[in-house]
């Protein structure tokens, strides 16, 4: 589980993007510019990440993190492999200008896959996804969040309380 109360818990900027997410708070952001307050501690003093587009950053450009490796192959499991992982995350994109929010899995031989895709403004609040991670079990993986900048200088994308789970 990271709520990025401290760091980034594992978490890595990668390295085939156009910048960088950012680990912030709302107590010190411009009004206007991403949630009012973070997710774990609904507080202006709680910690997220966050992309935000503006005139350093050209419409189209790329901001992704990499989660921690990922393994199926786990002692907690009954059996072999673990057949069901789930990732939980809360994600907050709101402007007029938004631009998108893609989620991959990405295998170590560099395979990746969208599990999720979100363009535009999706509401001025906290919202909870969950997706099934898939896969043979044989190969590790990474989660990559990857948020492109739109055309709005105020707009941004904020993700929190992100939880690997073994439930579905």
């Amino acid at each position: 589980h990271c709520d990025f109360e401290f760091d980034i818990c594992g978490w890595k900027q990668d390295e085939n993007d156009d910048f960088d997410w950012s680990l912030r708070t709302s107590s010190t952001t411009k009004l206007g510019t991403g949630p009012a307050a973070d997710h774990t501690l609904q507080e202006p003093s709680g910690h997220y990440i966050f992309i935000k587009s503006s005139f350093l950053h050209l419409p189209g450009q790329k901001a992704r993190i990499a989660s921690p490796v990922l393994s199926r192959r786990n002692k907690n499991c009954k059996v072999r492999y673990c057949s069901c992982l789930q990732i939980l995350f809360y994600y907050h994109m709101y402007g007029a200008h938004i631009g998108s929010l893609i989620v991959y899995q990405r295998t170590m031989s560099k395979h990746e896959r969208i599990l999720l895709s979100l363009t535009g403004n999706q509401g001025n609040f906290w919202q909870r996804k969950a997706l099934n991670l898939t896969g043979d079990g044989e190969e590790d993986f990474q989660v990559i969040f990857e948020g492109i900048a739109g055309e709005g200088p105020k707009d941004g994308i904020a993700l929190d309380d992100i939880t690997l789970s073994k439930e579905c």
